[in-house]
């Protein structure tokens, strides 16, 4: 039997937090990443986003999500396809969220992937979930925990076996002032080399934001990121330039509803 490893989590939706240090940012939720900063959401939300990874269009990624908060957590789900008509992903996700008095919070979602193989003419799946904490150390200083498939699922065929990325990520939020927030991260999937990543936030105006941040596996990665915000939508658009691959780009809309 063939064996698969996955060795970055590069088919899951990228981060709207530039460099992907979503582990300790509780002013944004990406899904499928730290599910913990969903907690601080007090409105419903609506999220959509699109990834174009190296201008190839095989390798794209949309996601759907929707937060809705409750008197005790905050429930969202997420959807992801990635793939051609050869071999796709489909990602389905449902995560709970609470925050604990201000002092922490707790975030777990539960996964089910399934995937096309072409050899065999069918689809396989299987469930896994991820576990997110954030530690809110004083006013300005955030710590985070994310872990990501701690089972070590595999996604099984006919004929092949894809290991699926167990990834622990460990980061921390630092906010200097009402406008700028500087953040740093550590990732590392079991079967692959350390993943460092650091970013800035700078809160323009009420309207812009402006990110920027690097990161470094095998190679370093310079990303940049702009956000508007215009009364309930916010739009994202995050980059980054591979030294070899090329340019991936992120453009993201969310809408936030009324309170209840």
């Amino acid at each position: 039997m063939l064996y698969i490893n996955a060795q970055i989590s590069c088919l899951f939706p990228s981060s709207t937090s530039v460099a992907a240090t979503s582990v300790a940012d509780l002013n944004n939720w990406s899904a499928f990443h730290n599910p913990a900063p969903l907690s601080e959401l007090e409105n419903p939300q609506l999220f959509v986003q699109a990834d174009n990874r190296y201008n190839i269009t095989a390798l794209s990624t949309k996601c759907f999500s929707i937060a809705y908060p409750t008197n005790y957590f905050v429930t969202g789900i997420a959807f992801s396809h990635f793939g051609f008509s050869l071999y796709h992903e489909m990602m389905l996700g449902l995560a709970f969220a609470r925050n604990f008095s201000g002092k922490f919070n707790i975030g777990l979602q539960f996964n089910y992937l399934t995937a096309y193989f072409l050899s065999s003419n069918s689809y396989h799946g299987t469930f896994f979930p991820q576990i997110g904490l954030n530690f809110t150390l004083n006013k300005n200083f955030i710590m985070g925990f994310h872990v990501f498939n701690p089972f070590l699922a595999k996604l099984k065929s006919d004929f092949t076996t894809k290991r699926l990325p167990a990834i622990f990520s460990v980061g921390f939020s630092t906010k200097f002032s009402t406008n700028f927030t500087w953040r740093i991260q550590t990732d590392k999937e079991i079967s692959s080399n350390y993943r460092f990543a650091t970013a800035a936030d700078y809160q323009i105006s009420q309207v812009l934001r402006f990110q920027a941040g690097l990161y470094g596996y095998e190679y370093l990665i310079p990303c940049l990121g702009f956000g508007c915000k215009f009364k309930r939508f916010t739009l994202d658009l995050v980059t980054e330039l591979h030294p070899l691959l090329g340019l991936t780009t992120m453009a993201a809309m969310k809408f936030m509803f009324p309170a209840k």
